[in-house]
């Protein structure tokens, strides 16, 4: 996924903002350095599909990240919509069960890629029990990377502590995308994300893109940041 040459190519920058100022320079700032620009829930829902074109005008490819859930005909209008938006890759919950998800896949055609979520990085075993999910996180998304790949969705989203096993179970050309990306030296109360890793860890488990928000967009110096995050990207790609 992207090219060899540049270690970021197999970076997202997840534009997490509810400001337009904010949201603008981060375009301009990270889509020419990054392989994909990602526009998540809180700005799709503030700007909608104007947050969706000025991405596009300073990305490589973008990002969609609705994490679609409902029934599979109003699932097919959404991802054709999103189709016609021009991005290159939409989440749908993998939850949404068989029918729902081939529907996103019909609507999504050859250019779209549908990445379908397994389970999200903020969940732990605990908040499984208490959903009536009871077993390992791992589990359940080998089960439902498994349903993605059957149902032909390009991808899975899934934590980094979970891609090598998922990585096991579905070989390259399918796409695990692993949010929960965290510096060495990161984390902290204001932390939701309990399933996490550094950049080296997730690619040596053999994930293929990495999406990375507050360590970088919220960063004393987001330049150096970005810099890090690409050594050790480089670092993780050398052979061992």
């Amino acid at each position: 996924m992207g090219s060899e040459q540049d270690p970021l190519d197999r970076l997202a920058i997840a534009l997490d903002t509810s400001d337009w100022a904010t949201f603008e320079r981060w375009c301009e700032q990270f889509g020419p350095r990054v392989g994909v620009l990602k526009v998540g829930l809180e700005a799709f829902v503030k700007w909608g599909h104007e947050a969706v074109a000025v991405a596009r005008r300073h990305a490589r490819r973008v990002f969609l990240d609705l994490k679609l859930h409902d029934i599979p005909n109003t699932v097919r209008g959404a991802v054709t919509a999103a189709r016609a938006s021009g991005v290159d890759l939409l989440t749908v919950h993998a939850s949404g069960g068989t029918a729902m998800l081939e529907a996103a896949q019909e609507a999504a055609g050859d250019r779209l890629a549908i990445l379908a979520v397994t389970v999200l990085t903020h969940l732990d075993e605990m908040d499984l029990m208490a959903l009536d999910l009871p077993g390992s996180s791992l589990g359940r998304a080998e089960k439902w990377a498994k349903l993605a790949q059957a149902t032909g969705c390009s991808g899975a989203v899934c934590s980094p502590l979970e891609v090598a096993a998922l990585r096991m179970l579905c070989p390259s050309p399918f796409l695990l995308v692993t949010p929960g990306i965290r510096l060495a030296v990161a984390g902290g109360k204001e932390d939701d994300q309990q399933r996490v890793a550094t950049p080296k860890e997730a690619l040596r488990a053999g994930a293929d893109l990495l999406v990375v928000g507050r360590p970088i967009t919220r960063a004393p110096d987001p330049a150096a940041a970005l810099q890090r995050i690409a050594r050790e990207i480089e670092d993780a790609l050398v052979p061992s």
